[in-house]
């Protein structure tokens, strides 16, 4: 057999243009592949929900990599441990409440199962601006990352949905968008993102499942992004709150989808 480097190419290019074909018309449409994105994409898609995932880096996975400070282990609470044997991750515990896991097995397991779950990830694409209807945000518009790197004027896609997740983390890139572009107000208490406090991991770990809710029309908050959006405290390498957001998310979409398909709300047309 002889190995052609076009061929080569020509395989990489057809199966990349099919696989984008197939994820225009989503049901949930995640920005920002971190622990808190995967997880909310994981279970959306274990129930049946065409779900894609767009992250502006070339790896996935957030700052679960990094652990705490590049010492790659991360710590959960017995709840978050829950999450973690449902995905099969190896956890010890350290003291009563405190578990630790290898960060690299677990966001790599967390990755993997997502992907086979059925979910779609594209990395190095960035979400640039959303799409606005009567109903609120019917989808994102993205463009690859290095286009925006090397300040480079190209137009860019877009991806039409019921749902669309902000979780960006930290930088909030999604609900910075709505906030300089979109006349309606948040519904956070000031109507504008409120931004993170300094670091309180107890605080923080609570208040990241309680603040992750629909943030404006059609939008959800998820992970860190909910706690900078709401005004809550970080929680630094603790990552069971991040965990447990992506279930809450998940569940939370899942009823609103089923709620849309009961009374005959928005349906997305191939």
């Amino acid at each position: 057999m002889i190995l052609r480097e076009e061929k080569i190419t020509k395989a990489i290019i057809e199966r990349y243009y099919e696989k984008f074909i197939e994820n225009l018309n989503q049901d949930v449409v995640i920005a920002g592949a971190g622990p808190a994105g995967l997880t909310t994409a994981y279970y959306l898609a274990k129930k049946g929900y065409k779900v894609s995932v767009f992250e502006r880096k070339l790896s996935i996975g957030g700052g679960m990599w990094g652990g705490g400070m590049m010492f790659n282990e991360i710590v959960v609470s017995g709840e978050g441990k829950q999450i973690l044997d449902e995905f099969d991750i190896d956890s010890r515990k350290y003291d009563e409440d405190y578990y630790t896991a290898d960060s690299i097995e677990a966001v790599t397991t967390i990755c993997s199962k997502t992907v086979k779950s059925g979910v779609k990830i594209f990395n190095c694409i960035s979400v640039e601006d959303v799409m606005v209807d009567k109903t609120g945000v019917c989808g994102v518009v993205i463009n690859w990352s290095p286009t925006e790197l090397a300040g480079l004027h190209v137009d860019p896609l877009s991806i039409r949905s019921k749902y669309v997740v902000e979780a960006t983390g930290h930088p909030l890139e999604l609900l910075k968008i709505l906030e300089n572009k979109v006349d309606d107000k948040l519904f956070t208490k000031t109507g504008k993102i409120v931004g993170e406090r300094s670091m309180n991991a107890e605080i923080g770990e609570k208040t990241v499942v309680e603040n992750t809710k629909e943030v404006f029309k059609n939008v959800f908050v998820v992970g860190m992004a909910a706690n900078a959006a709401f005004g809550a405290n970080r929680m630094g390498p603790i990552f069971g709150g991040m965990l447990l957001s992506g279930k809450k998310c998940a569940e939370l979409l899942d009823k609103k989808l089923k709620e849309n398909k009961k009374i005959g709300g928005l349906e997305i047309i191939d």
